[in-house]
């Protein structure tokens, strides 16, 4: 856990990221995979669509000890809205309810990388008290 706590926002910048290539990368494998088999059906495998949902618990625990650790009150709140919009985006993609496009899951991604690099930099604690949520530490 102190792990989580001192380091939080380097394992969310990593997951963001790697969740942003693995976004990205979906597309190529796609065009790749369709090119080696020729009229076979081209579906992804189990292990690479379950990335997505491996960085989403990994994001959201990077999240948990961020949020905590933050010194400015606006910061929890924008990286909790970050992280449920790519949730909803990526439970959207597998149960269909709304027609979002595929691209739309790359502005989350960007955020979440952004918003932990801004945290790390500009808003951690010099001292223990001076975090919003000083009582969980």
């Amino acid at each position: 856990m102190v792990l989580y706590k001192k380091k939080s926002d380097t394992i969310g910048i990593y997951a963001s990221s790697l969740c942003l290539v693995h976004c990205l990368a979906t597309p190529l494998l796609f065009i790749a995979q369709s090119q080696m088999i020729c009229c076979e059906g081209t579906s992804v495998p189990l292990w690479w669509k379950a990335l997505d949902l491996f960085f989403l618990v990994i994001s959201f625990v990077a999240i948990y000890w961020s949020v905590i650790s933050t010194s400015k009150e606006w910061m929890k709140y924008a990286l909790w809205t970050t992280w449920f919009v790519l949730s909803f985006i990526l439970i959207n993609e597998r149960m269909q309810w709304l027609s979002i496009p595929e691209y739309a899951i790359y502005f989350p991604s960007l955020s979440l990388v952004f918003l932990h690099f801004y945290n790390r930099k500009f808003c951690h604690c010099k001292e223990d008290r001076c975090c919003v949520n000083s009582k969980v530490q």
